[in-house]
C-alpha cells in the first residue's frame, strides 16, 4: 500500500508541476535573437531577430508572428509552412537572446535606463537594478506604465509601504516594456 501511495504522489506531482510549467512558458518579444534550423538542411539554419511588428523572415516560409508566441508554437508555424516544399522538415527554434524582455525605469533613481529581464522580475527587484532610489524620489508615488495595444494602465507602486510589510499587492510583477516613473 505505500508503494502504490508514493507512487500515486509522484505521479500526481509530475502532472501538477508539468501544468505549472505550461502555463508559464516565455512569451517571445521584439527584439528577441532565435537560431532556427531545420535538420538535414543546412541552408536552412539561421539566425533571425524578431522584428519591432513582432515578424521574422526564414526561407522558404516568408514571414512568421513570431511576439507574443512560444517557440513550439513558432516551431510548429515554421513548420507547416516548410511542408509545403520539403518532406517532413524537423525544426528547431531557440531562443540566444531575450533582448526584446526589457524594462525601462526613469526618474529619481540611482541608475535610470532600460534593463534585459533574464527572470521574472516585481517592482522591487528592478529599482534594486537601478540602483535604488535617490534620496529625493517620492517613494508612494511611483507608478509603472503599461501598454496593452492601444490602451495603457497606471499601476502604482508604494514603496515605502512594502518596505513596512504593507501594500504588498502592489509590487508587482513586471512585463516586457512596461516603464517605471519614480518622481
Amino acid at each position: 500500500m505505500p508503494k502504490r501511495f508514493l507512487l500515486l504522489c509522484i505521479v500526481l506531482i509530475s502532472l501538477f508541476s508539468s501544468s505549472v510549467f505550461a502555463t508559464e512558458r516565455y512569451l517571445l518579444n521584439s527584439g528577441d535573437v532565435l537560431d532556427i534550423s531545420v535538420w538535414n538542411e543546412e541552408s536552412l539554419q539561421k539566425q533571425v531577430t524578431v522584428l519591432p511588428d513582432g515578424v521574422i523572415t526564414f526561407p522558404l516560409a516568408g514571414e512568421v508572428d513570431a511576439k507574443d508566441k512560444t517557440v513550439a508554437e513558432v516551431e510548429e508555424e515554421l513548420t507547416k509552412k516548410l511542408s509545403e516544399y520539403l518532406a517532413d522538415p524537423v525544426v528547431t527554434v531557440s531562443v540566444t537572446n531575450v533582448e526584446g524582455n526589457r524594462v525601462h525605469i526613469l526618474g529619481k533613481v540611482l541608475n535610470p535606463g532600460s534593463f534585459v529581464m533574464n527572470q521574472p522580475l516585481d517592482a522591487m527587484q528592478a529599482l534594486s537594478l537601478a540602483g535604488g532610489l535617490s534620496p529625493y524620489a517620492e517613494e508612494n508615488n511611483i507608478i509603472v506604465l503599461r501598454r496593452d495595444g492601444t490602451t495603457q494602465q497606471v499601476l502604482p507602486v508604494k514603496y515605502a509601504e512594502i518596505k513596512k510589510g504593507k501594500a504588498l499587492k502592489t509590487n508587482i510583477t513586471l512585463e516586457s516594456g512596461d516603464v517605471m516613473i519614480v518622481p
